[in-house]
This record gives C-alpha cells, sequence and structure tokens, in this order.
C-alpha cells in the first residue's frame, strides 16, 4: 500500500528560497499579498479516508485503490530510479502544475509574475528529480450510496 503524503510545499517563511519572498524584495508582488496568500495541500492516507466515509455514514466503499505515478506524465522509463532529461520533466510537471494553479495565482498575484514563476519552478522541480525521482501519489475511491 502507497503511503500518501505531501510531495511539495512552499514555504513562504523560508526567505532564501521562497519565489514569493524574492518577488516582493524585487517588487513584483506586494507583501500583502504574500501575507494573505495560502493554498493548503494535504493528501489523507487511506486510513484517513476510510474513517471519514465510515463517520460520514451515507456511504459504502464499493473500491479505493491507491497509486502512485511520475511527476513527469512523459517519463516512460517507470523502472527506474533516475530521470534522463530533468529539465524536460521540469518543464513538463511545471506545466501540469501551472494548469491546476495558474488562474488562483494570477488572480491573486496578477498575471505579470506568471511566467517568471513557473520558469523558476521548473528549474527548481529539475534540480529536485536529479537527485530523486518523485511520484505523485494518487487515490480512486467508489462509493455507492446506502
Amino acid at each position: 500500500m502507497a503511503k500518501a503524503n505531501v510531495v511539495l510545499c512552499m514555504n513562504a517563511a523560508d526567505k532564501q528560497t521562497s519565489y514569493a519572498n524574492n518577488s516582493l524584495l524585487q517588487g513584483l508582488v506586494e507583501e500583502s499579498d504574500v501575507d494573505s496568500f495560502n493554498m493548503p495541500y494535504y493528501t489523507p492516507c487511506q486510513e484517513e479516508i476510510l474513517e471519514i466515509v465510515e463517520k460520514e455514514g451515507s456511504f459504502d466503499i464499493d473500491k479505493l485503490e491507491i497509486f502512485q505515478v511520475d511527476w513527469d506524465p512523459e517519463d516512460d522509463f517507470s523502472d527506474t530510479n533516475f530521470v534522463f532529461n530533468k529539465y524536460k520533466s521540469g518543464q513538463n510537471v511545471a506545466k501540469c502544475i501551472r494548469a491546476v494553479t495558474e488562474s488562483l495565482l494570477a488572480s491573486h498575484f496578477g498575471k505579470n509574475i506568471i511566467e517568471d514563476l513557473f520558469s523558476r519552478y521548473a528549474e527548481n522541480v529539475a534540480d529536485h528529480l536529479s537527485v530523486e525521482k518523485t511520484k505523485f501519489v494518487n487515490v480512486v475511491i467508489s462509493l455507492i450510496r446506502k
């Protein structure tokens, strides 16, 4: 069974590596925007999901599967522990995350930071993937109403 966990955390309190803090120092974003932005991400483990469904009481679990997929959706080498082209993989991951978060980030911080943000993010992911091939944990659940 794959254990779920948070795979990426942007820590605005880390003044040296925080994109938000660097952008603030460069005058690209307002301090109040950085302070007011919060996008929590939490992936529950299987036991937590089972407990919540049972406690809520409206559904029976038909099927629950947890599986892992590579960060890079184009990585065809699932049996290896390294990334062949970390820069391409970094860009692929950044594109996937951008598809989900761009509108939220642009509406809060403005569109002018988006290109630079995801360019830096792709570089950070590439650096990470040069050290460790990371996977997303996906949870698929089928419920039946009681």
